[in-house]
């Protein structure tokens, strides 16, 4: 069995994204207690726009991740492709914009596609005691991570995220914006991690 993927998306996959993508890679290791969590989960990015593909991640997000006990090494901004989506078990846009565009692409990820501060806003109502036992397993790392996202598309029902779930674009900007927009990734990836591995 694959890992439990996470996908996320932002537009230019140099800021967000990738700061995501490494900041729940980080989590999840440190919650394995080991050197390596990527046996257990698989966390990647990708961009709507795909003009920065190839490019590094921007210097002051790659700053930023590293500052936090995460790695930008070997981060090369990719297009976000349909083949993607199809691999995820979850999909993390930054905004609004960018769910529409990913349930463009593929209406059948809807139910596991999310903007990542609605996710966040909703996980914390999941049923802890309804999930399948956690391990330090990949099987069972799956397990729990499908089952947590099917308790969130529930919890979200006919619900839209609201407009102060989308993350703000950072790039350009100093590092305030940094640091505050890495903050919110945080506020959905590091439960995310507690809640798959407890």
């Amino acid at each position: 069995m694959a890992p439990f993927t996470v996908l996320h998306v932002c537009m230019g996959n140099i800021c967000r994204s990738p700061m995501a993508e490494r900041l729940l890679a980080r989590a999840v290791r440190e919650r394995a207690g080991d050197a390596d969590g990527a046996p257990l989960l698989r966390s990647v990015s990708a961009g709507t726009g795909g003009w920065h593909e190839g490019e590094e991640m921007n210097p002051p997000a790659a700053r930023l991740v590293r500052a936090r006990r995460g790695t930008d090494e070997n981060f090369l901004a990719r297009k976000l492709r349909g083949d993607f989506i199809d691999e995820a078990d979850l999909i993390l846009t930054a905004t609004a914009d960018q769910y529409d565009y990913v349930v463009a692409l593929r209406p059948d990820a809807a139910a596991r596609t999310f903007v990542l501060g609605e996710f966040g806003r909703l996980l914390g109502a999941v049923d802890t005691g309804a999930l399948p036992p956690a391990e330090p397993k990949p099987e069972a790392v799956h397990a729990r991570g499908t089952a947590i996202v099917e308790a969130v598309a529930e919890l979200r029902g006919v619900e839209a995220a609201q407009p102060a779930d989308d993350l703000d674009d950072p790039w350009g900007r100093g590092d305030q914006t940094f640091q505050r927009v890495a903050d919110e990734i945080e506020d959905t990836t590091m439960p995310l991690a507690a809640l798959l591995l407890p």
